[in-house]
């Protein structure tokens, strides 16, 4: 069989759709993929065995899709996955040549995504991301494996390099503390005063985040704040040293960002910290236990219904709602996770 996988973005939402890919391999050898990327994703996956990655550079506007039409002009795949509902993407999906067209069920079909496809993946009434998308694995006879895994190879140069910079930090957590949109953002000072708690628990603690502008004003606004703080890497690393470094870890917390789903995919824990999405739907897959949210209460005040009576994935809007995160909640949450690794130990 040959599929053809259209996944282009974001960083977290790829990590998801990783744990599908694993799965297929594992459980249907005989098919080939391909999988139509971001440019940025793929600098995170590259590398995975038995993948045909086509990257797409959406700076390039209609250029980026007369090039995937060219590199898959002479395939006519048995299946294609449309696994994005954006409107780019299900324009994209028309240069491809497929048999079955594989897409979201009809809840889910958003900017005309219906009309991409021939056919749907079975309807999840409250999913997570990553178990929506093992529904369309599910199309191919592949069900979700138990533990779910990711299998994203780190090469033995970015594994020297992340030992190199943490070998005399002993055990550390790591705070990414910047999501891509800034009322996601929990507040600096907080980040700060949860660093010094983390470094009177005796961990070392590492900064990390990507070269956005975003990134560095919040990283050096809590670097303002304390001086706990052993190794800023933010802007630092590329995608697979921090990859590395986040494998590495203790204990990892962050907002709603790509890193936390990035950590998830290396085992390590995570605490999420959430107020404006479901993290049911998009919290760290297999730390829900663990996120520090007020999603629930900020969602029956503006609605005046529980979150179970809204249309799921509903988001919660205001600049401001992250502030209603407390560092004592956020404490405690911490307690709890080195509590359960201290009894993993026993």
């Amino acid at each position: 069989m040959k599929l053809c996988i259209l996944r282009l973005s974001a960083l977290g939402d790829v990590c998801h759709a990783v744990a599908m890919v694993t799965a297929i391999q594992h459980q249907r050898p005989d098919v080939e993929i391909t999988w139509i990327i971001g440019k940025l994703e793929y600098q995170l996956l590259k590398g995975m065995q038995g993948i045909n990655f086509v990257v797409y550079d959406k700076k390039q506007g209609k250029q980026a899709n007369h090039q995937v039409k060219q590199a898959l002009s002479n395939i006519t795949f048995d299946v294609l996955f449309v696994m994005q509902v954006a409107l780019r993407a299900n324009l994209l999906s028309r240069v491809i040549k497929a048999k079955k067209r594989v897409g979201f069920d009809w809840h889910r079909s958003k900017e005309a995504h219906w009309l991409f496809a021939n056919s749907r993946i079975r309807a999840q009434k409250t999913a997570h991301v990553l178990d929506g998308f093992l529904g369309f694995a599910e199309t191919i006879g592949v069900m979700k494996e138990s533990p779910v895994q990711w299998e994203i190879p780190i090469e033995q140069k970015e594994q020297d390099w992340a030992a190199e910079q943490l070998k005399d930090l002993g055990e550390f957590a790591v705070i990414s503390p910047a999501a891509s949109k800034a009322e996601r953002n929990w507040l600096p000072e907080r980040y700060a005063a949860t660093i010094d708690y983390l470094a009177k628990k005796g961990l070392s603690v590492v900064l990390c985040g990507g070269p956005s502008d975003l990134d560095k004003e919040i990283s050096q606004s809590i670097l303002s704040k304390t001086n706990a703080v052993s190794l800023n890497l933010v802007g630092k690393t590329n995608l697979k040293q921090m990859l590395s470094v986040l494998g590495r870890a203790s204990l990892v917390i962050a907002p709603d960002t790509g890193p936390a789903h990035m950590a998830t995919t290396q085992g390590t824990k995570v605490i999420g910290l959430y107020a404006h999405s479901n993290p049911r739907r998009t919290g760290p897959y297999n730390d829900l236990d663990s996120v520090v949210s007020v999603y629930d209460q900020c969602i029956q005040q503006q609605t005046g219904k529980p979150w179970q009576k809204l249309p799921w994935g509903k988001r919660a809007k205001g600049k401001d709602l992250m502030a209603l995160i407390e560092v004592e909640t956020v404490i405690e949450a911490i307690d709890k996770v080195l509590a359960s690794k201290s009894d993993s130990l026993v």
